[in-house]
């Protein structure tokens, strides 16, 4: 999949949350406390301050989820001449935080990730994020298309929708994100004074 056509099906489903499996319990792994930024930035209300403070206290997905979260991400936006991939804008971290934030999230993507590895074994022995660039292509092929579902794909599919889904929420709030679909925003004027041929129409050319 290369960038445009990763971006062009973006847009092809709504995100359903629909997967079938059951999710892994959280391990140890999950339970790991992460450092928490102390700062508090400007414009925060003191209750987001202390939400995003719980939030960033632990880590909800493991470590190898985090690898494989980086690999798809990666896969639906990667760096090319014009600007750098998911992973270059943080978008793991950003689906990190999602998840907790929405934890409705949190069965579909874990359920999802333990489907894409048990895909993975089946098909070439190992887990997804140790499998080469081709056969982890070659899996994304077969359920990053929800319009040509193979038979026993459909939690796959579901999974890898909201993944692109978060995928392109998390880039596209970023500077990264926002500079590569040429977004500008608001721009301050430049005031350069009347036009010529506007003094000109009311005889003031030579005011």
């Amino acid at each position: 999949m290369n960038r445009r056509e990763s971006l062009r099906v973006l847009g092809l489903t709504a995100v359903s949350t629909g997967i079938v499996l059951e999710a892994c319990k959280p391990g140890k792994e999950t339970e790991t406390v992460a450092k928490v930024d102390e700062e508090v930035k400007p414009g925060r209300q003191p209750f987001e301050t202390e939400r995003d403070k719980k939030l960033n206290s632990y880590k909800f997905f493991s470590e190898h989820e985090m690898t494989t979260i980086a690999i798809l991400s990666d896969i639906i936006i990667p760096k090319d001449d014009k600007s750098g991939s998911a992973t270059d804008a943080k978008v793991p971290d950003f689906i990190e935080f999602i998840v907790k934030d929405m934890p409705s999230h949190q069965i579909p993507m874990r359920g999802g990730l333990k489907w894409l590895d048990i895909q993975s074994l089946n098909r070439f022995g190992k887990s997804f994020k140790e499998v080469s660039a081709d056969q982890q292509i070659a899996i994304v092929e077969d359920i990053a298309y929800p319009q040509k579902i193979k038979p026993g794909m459909q939690p796959g599919v579901n999974f890898f929708s909201l993944m692109r889904n978060l995928t392109a929420s998390g880039f596209f709030t970023t500077e990264i994100g926002i500079k590569d679909i040429g977004y500008m925003g608001n721009q301050p004027n430049i005031w350069e004074g009347v036009p010529a041929d506007v003094l000109k129409q009311y005889g003031m050319e030579n005011v």
